[in-house]
């Protein structure tokens, strides 16, 4: 009955991070598009604009930050594989439930600090310094929904990576698991 449950939250936590994850992708060819039409406006036609900066700015904010729980879920990040090769598939299950707790007390630092300038950003209505001058409390919003959802995949994967330690059996297969 546990490992039913363990399932379905894994299961359910790999569907959410997917969709994020590719959703943020989506973003891609906007940044694209309106870096493009910078250079366009620019130098072709000598009227630059005031937001582009800005906007690309933060579309790349956004992608690289909701991104990173993407990237965890398909192993995407640097692991150090000089240690990581050499040892049984137990000592690496505690390297990565290290690891991954590390990445969540870090994560939390980040939403709680993420969080005070969110309602610093609200108070003071905080700008960026530029000509257009966007308001930055979206910014610091979206700092706080991604470290939440990374703590929450590296939770996910900390629970499947304990589950292995201790049974020596996965948690889930491969076939179960999202591509």
């Amino acid at each position: 009955m546990l490992k039913k449950f363990l399932q379905k939250f894994c299961i359910t936590i790999d569907t959410i991070i997917m969709l994020l994850g590719k959703g943020a992708s989506f973003l891609m060819p906007v940044l694209a598009f309106i870096v493009s039409y910078e250079v366009v406006a620019r130098y072709l036609f000598d009227a630059p604009t005031i937001w582009a900066y800005d906007l690309s700015l933060f579309l790349f904010g956004y992608i690289a930050a909701l991104g990173g729980a993407y990237a965890q879920q398909k192993r995407s990040h640097i692991n150090v594989d000089i240690l990581y090769l050499l040892v049984s598939p137990k000592v690496k299950n505690i390297f990565n439930i290290i690891s991954f707790s590390l990445g969540v007390f870090f994560l939390v630092i980040v939403f709680k600090m993420g969080l005070l300038k969110f309602n610093e950003a609200l108070e003071f209505d905080y700008r960026r310094q530029s000509e257009w001058a966007p308001v930055m409390w979206h910014f610091w919003l979206m700092l706080c929904v991604a470290s939440s959802v990374f703590a929450i995949q590296l939770i996910r994967d900390i629970i499947e990576e304990g589950y292995h330690l201790f049974t020596g059996s996965p948690l889930l297969e491969k076939d179960m698991q999202n591509d």
